[in-house]
């Protein structure tokens, strides 16, 4: 069985981090899959989706060690031919990735004690998020 939605996001952008697991815990559930994977992919080349321990600290540090390795003031060649001022944004999303696989164990997200599902806007204003959320399992 194969079961497809959705989440949908505002976002600051500048490094916004949405917790999106309640939100994937939900549409596993009401898909019924009881072991499976759920796939969720960004359709946006300027965020990401990962895991972490959603806390203050771990997201400042995430934040901070994205900042030494793709900081904003840099000149990146994509600025240059777009003049949008995202470069370290696109970088940023590269290394993190657009996409996350869960495994589904006995209907519920097989995540570690304190891991949760992190979705990361790196563009430089605010922008109207999609999240593809695909469920494939057995009932």
């Amino acid at each position: 069985m194969v079961t497809s939605g959705s989440i949908e996001l505002q976002t600051r952008g500048h490094a916004d981090m949405h917790d999106v697991t309640s939100q994937v815990r939900d549409q596993v559930h009401a898909s019924g899959i009881r072991s499976g994977l759920v796939t969720l992919f960004t359709c946006s080349s300027t965020s990401a989706i990962t895991t972490i321990e959603f806390e203050p600290g771990a997201l400042d540090d995430l934040r901070r060690a994205l900042d030494e390795i793709a900081p904003p003031d840099r000149e990146y060649k994509h600025n240059l031919r777009w003049h949008d001022g995202n470069g370290h944004s696109h970088l940023r999303a590269a290394l993190l990735g657009p996409s996350l696989t869960v495994p589904i164990l006995d209907g519920e997200l097989a995540l570690g004690t304190w891991q949760q599902i992190l979705f990361a806007d790196f563009d430089v204003r605010p922008r109207n998020r999609r999240l593809v959320v695909q469920i494939v399992g057995e009932v």
